[in-house]
């Protein structure tokens, strides 16, 4: 769920950022960007080069945007990756219908795809598509619409239908708020109870700014659409496992959203490979980047890439 959270109430995974860490924030080489996608521009960090280790599509959860990525971006492109960050619609920087309904699954989905063609043509290679938590569920319906389009799927934090629990049941009151003050108010109600949580009060002021700044330009029928997307998703885990496209489950060792248990059974089903990261819960890329990006790096160059991306890009054009 992005930062609604910022690391949940429990203290299980002691976390090791450094308070001068800033996270999000974090420096990188990547240029700004647009896609097309399926209901206007889709807004990007793009590290560009010719990524001789393919391209790496990665996708952020709800209330998320591109910069959750920003600690792995220099490191990936280091290890020979091109790495894509996308603002989803209604995140952040991408621009988004004012219709709850066109949040969907399915929808925004679509607008992988898109993205994935883009990227192809601008000779991608290998692609490996990663989604967070919401951004995983996305993710996933972008394999079964169009399984050649990617040579992996990497679901981080991610579940195997709709998310339960106690951050489910904080998505049941931001309808009434959303309806009572917009955007503003529920950024103010979170805010509050983010600050209850001590690990939030470790969070930079300058990264704090930020994700104030973030949230505020998220638009509410985002903030609608996905919370309803996120709560009514039905598990396609079978589906996904018959698709036969290569898949990693990781995700942080007291993860709170989607509990480590679901996940594990998860990865099983799937036949997929199974990565815990330690000092993590929720936003591994944050909390652990530097195991996170062993961990992606390691099944990446595991993946049977060679033979298979010249007859996707035909199949694709």
């Amino acid at each position: 769920m992005g930062m609604v959270m910022p690391g949940g109430p429990d203290d299980r995974a002691p976390l090791s950022i450094a308070p001068d860490d800033l996270r999000q924030l974090a420096d990188h080489d990547a240029r700004h960007r647009t896609f097309d996608g399926g209901a206007g521009p889709l807004t990007a960090l793009d590290t560009g080069g010719d990524g001789g280790r393919g391209t790496v599509l990665l996708v952020p959860g709800f209330t998320g945007s591109k910069e959750d990525f920003a600690p792995l971006l220099r490191p990936l492109c280091a290890a020979g990756h091109r790495v894509v960050a996308l603002d989803q619609r209604g995140q952040f920087e991408s621009p988004g219908p004012d219709d709850p309904a066109r949040y969907s699954v399915a929808e925004l989905g679509e607008d992988l795809v898109a993205v994935a063609r883009q990227l192809r043509a601008e000779g991608a290679g290998a692609l490996h598509l990663l989604g967070h938590s919401f951004g995983g569920l996305v993710s996933r319906a972008a394999v079964l619409a169009e399984p050649a389009a990617f040579t992996s799927l990497t679901l981080l934090g991610s579940g195997p239908s709709r998310l339960g629990g106690a951050r489910a049941e904080l998505l049941e009151h931001l309808a009434p708020l959303l309806d009572a003050g917009g955007v503003p108010l529920v950024h103010e109600t979170l805010e509050q109870l983010a600050m209850t949580d001590p690990k939030a009060q470790l969070v930079p002021a300058r990264t704090r700014e930020f994700l104030a700044r973030r949230f505020l330009a998220t638009s509410a029928a985002s903030l609608r659409g996905m919370a309803d997307a996120m709560t009514t998703e039905p598990d396609r885990v079978a589906e996904l496992a018959a698709t036969g496209v290569p898949v990693l489950v990781a995700h942080g060792v007291a993860d709170d959203a989607w509990t480590p248990a679901v996940q594990e059974d998860m990865a099983h089903r799937l036949g997929a490979r199974h990565e815990v990261i330690p000092g993590a819960i929720h936003s591994p890329a944050i909390e652990n980047p530097a195991r996170t990006v062993e961990v992606l790096v390691d099944f990446w160059a595991s993946v049977p890439a060679a033979g298979r991306s010249a007859e996707d890009a035909g199949a694709l054009r």
